[in-house]
């Protein structure tokens, strides 16, 4: 799935997480993070294709895929997004990466924001694929929104009830999230939805449950904190979205962006549901080559 590419585990700054991921390509480097519930094989079409212009590292976000999955404190500061950011800094600087484009979907995305907020001499340019930002998710949410994406209060329910019923129906609940439940779903290959179902441990739902608990009370207070002072992402930012995801049913994006960010060179809809890197990988790439290489 990735010839060329090596894997590696990485160790964080927080001694109780290690980073898996992998390595390929040469060329200006260039950071992808997947989303929930995927991992670093989400991007396994597309990522080889950057690889002939780019160094392309592609990993696992903590709580997730063979990243570690620390048990969340109780203020759930260890899954934040600035937390998870770190965690990519980390990883980076090891590899030798002062700077470095970088690229996000889903999670992935809301991590790679907080990156662009934190780390501005780091980031180049920012890619988002398929999210709107967190601080106007939580303050303009609707009927229709909340019935398709009922997961972001479902799983930030305090431990251990959503873990408690999700575990012994791994399998059932990452098969339905994934090819049916919601707009924009399906297009995932057998191979790959094997991954993801390996993967889908108790374990990682814990992770993955803590990641979403952060998002409804630390991640929003620093958002808030930021878009109340009039604060913007600075660097070039690209941002794609789904046409057929509830991203683009819902909301109207490129309205909603213009809050966050300074600098949006696009605001694409791509010819895909909420998973573009798999189900439309040729127009991914494309963007994202385009972009990077500019």
């Amino acid at each position: 799935m990735y010839e060329g590419f090596r894997s590696f585990d990485i160790q964080t700054s927080d001694p109780q997480c290690t980073i898996h991921g992998i390595i390929g390509g040469s060329g200006p480097p260039l950071l992808l993070i997947h989303g929930n519930p995927l991992t670093h094989v989400h991007w396994h079409m597309v990522a080889p294709r950057l690889a002939e212009k780019f160094t392309v590292v592609a990993t696992d976000l903590r709580g997730y895929g063979d990243s570690s999955k620390p048990r969340g404190l109780a203020d759930h500061s260890n899954y934040t997004f600035r937390r998870m950011a770190q965690d990519q800094v980390d990883v980076m600087a090891h590899l030798g990466f002062k700077q470095f484009f970088l690229a996000g979907h889903d999670r992935g995305a809301r991590t790679a924001y907080r990156m662009a907020f934190d780390h501005p001499d780091k980031v180049l340019k920012f890619c988002s694929i398929d999210i709107l930002p967190t601080h106007h998710v939580w303050t303009h949410v609707n009927k229709t929104w909340m019935v398709n994406s009922y997961h972001w209060a479902f799983l930030a329910q305090p431990y251990d009830f959503p873990e408690r019923l999700l575990k012994g129906n791994e399998e059932y609940y990452i098969r339905l999230k994934l090819e049916s439940q919601g707009l924009g779903k399906g297009g995932i290959s057998e191979e790959t939805m094997k991954e993801y179902i390996r993967c889908c441990t108790p374990e990682q739902i814990h992770g993955v449950c803590e990641d979403y608990r952060a998002t409804a009370t630390l991640d929003f207070e620093m958002d808030k904190a930021d878009f109340e002072a009039g604060r913007k992402i600075q660097c070039p930012t690209l941002v794609l979205v789904g046409g057929q995801s509830h991203t683009a049913a819902f909301y109207n994006f490129t309205e909603a962006w213009s809050h966050y960010a300074a600098d949006i060179v696009g605001c694409v809809a791509l010819p895909s549901g909420h998973y573009p890197a798999e189900q439309a990988p040729d127009e991914t790439w494309r963007e994202l080559d385009r972009f990077f290489g500019g």
